[in-house]
């Protein structure tokens, strides 16, 4: 239990930092005034997460440990939904409910998009 603790952790850690530095890198940059870091965050975690549910299903390349790494800790530190719904929040309570659509359109569509890619670039395994 411990060291699952730990490997989740670790993974948990590597995808909150990834998602830090994106969101810092594309402060910068708007898209209508859609937060753009995280629904790159939220499309490029969904589409890893594709591919690697697939590759799981296939072979048996991927250990228990570096699924639980990978899918549990890098993923789910990457790509938390917590800072999708607090900005939803703020574009709703800013009074801004076009953004607040057309940006939760957009990130479940790419996500689930994203995600059936993923699925699907794993078929040659």
């Amino acid at each position: 239990m411990l060291k699952h603790l730990l490997i989740v952790g670790l993974g948990g850690f590597a995808g909150s930092a990834g998602r830090y530095l994106i969101s810092r890198l594309t402060s910068q940059f708007e898209f209508f005034s859609i937060p753009l870091g995280t629904l790159i965050v939220n499309v490029t975690g969904s589409l890893l997460i594709g591919f690697l549910i697939g590759i799981s299903e296939k072979s048996p390349i991927l250990t228990v440990e570096l699924r639980m790494f990978l899918m549990v800790g890098l993923c789910g530190g990457f790509t938390t939904f917590s800072t999708f719904a607090g900005e939803n929040l703020i574009l709703m309570r800013n009074g801004q409910l076009p953004l607040l659509l057309a940006y939760t359109f957009l990130s479940v569509l790419l996500g689930f998009t994203a995600v059936y890619i993923g699925y699907l670039s794993t078929k040659p395994f």
